[in-house]
Formats: structure tokens, sequence, C-alpha cells
């Protein structure tokens, strides 16, 4: 089966509408990485210092992955697709083509300026071109999964004693407020 012109109409609207993507590569697990849709396809850019990364998604030249989108007004999963990658060649025409459009998405970069020349030297661009084939087909299970490591924390359970130690504050300034009237 072949994507329709519906199908790829969805695939180009909810990719560009959509902040985050989800990519699955060959290893992993997907991860969500912000991106941009440029002339026919979902364009990364990742694996250096301050940026995303890509590597242990096993995402290579030539390799596939798959894409998953979700709406933008509901936020569940809209449209998956399987993808064809590309890394650009650092000054090529299509590089530069995708830089200049990433690079106004890039949010809060310290660079901004000299932002293109960094992502040339560390990091590396890819494009995740539909391939031909069918749209993916939506599971029927959550796909909840337990979240990735990280030194990230939580906080601690609140100590039993504070609901009644902010009810007797409250009283006070009650109180207070009382008595300057």
């Amino acid at each position: 089966m072949t994507q329709t012109p519906m199908d790829r109409a969805l695939v180009e609207e909810a990719a560009k509408k959509s902040a985050l993507i989800w990519v699955q590569g060959t290893e992993g697990a997907p991860r969500a990485l912000w991106h941009i849709w440029h002339e026919g396809a979902v364009c990364l850019v990742g694996d250096g210092p301050d940026e995303q990364p890509l590597k242990d998604l096993g995402l290579a030249d030539g390799g596939s992955a798959t894409v998953t989108v979700r709406s933008k007004d509901k936020g569940g999963r809209l449209v998956s697709w399987p993808a064809r990658v590309v890394e650009l060649t650092p000054g090529g025409e299509a590089w530069t083509a995708a830089v200049d459009e990433l690079k106004g998405k890039r949010l809060n970069a310290a660079d901004a300026d000299h932002i293109a020349e960094r992502w040339a030297r560390e990091c590396r661009v890819l494009r995740l071109e539909p391939a031909p084939g069918a749209l993916a087909e939506h599971p029927t299970g959550s796909l909840a999964a337990a979240p990735l490591p990280s030194p990230a924390t939580t906080r601690r359970p609140i100590p039993a004693a504070l609901p009644k130690l902010l009810a007797r504050r409250k009283k006070r300034a009650r109180d207070a407020r009382k008595d300057a009237s």
C-alpha cells in the first residue's frame, strides 16, 4: 500500500504544526525532539554540546526511523510514518538551507550569532524523509514506558506536620487582620 495524497498532506501539516515529534530509530526508546518541516522532510539538529541527543537512537545516514506526531490541540498521537534518514553534509546547499530554517526555531541559543558555525563543527543535521509506503498503524495499547534515567530528582513527600503548620499560619494572619481593623 502506498501513501495517498491525503496521507502526504496529513504528514506535512501535522509536522508543520507540532513543536515536537517522537522519533524511534533502530536503537533505544522513542524520544521527543524539536524539529522543522523543510522541503518535504523533518529536519533535526543534535549530538553536539547544548543540543538534543540523537546518537543513542541509531539514526545513521541511509537508515530508517519511525516518526510520530501528536495533535497540537489534543496532544494525542495523530500520525506515524516510516522515514529514511539522510545526514546533510556541513556547508552543502541542502545543509545551509536546512540550517537557515533551524536556527530561526532554536530557542535560547547562547551563541545565536555563530550557531551555524558551531553546528557545522560539532553537530549533525538530519533529514527524516517520509519513506514510500503506508502510514504506520495506530497501536492499540497505551505505549506507556518507564522514564529514561536522569540525574533529575523529584521532591520528597511533604512532612506530616506541614498542613497543621500552614493552617496555624493562616489563622495567625487572619487574627492579625482582625486586630488591625
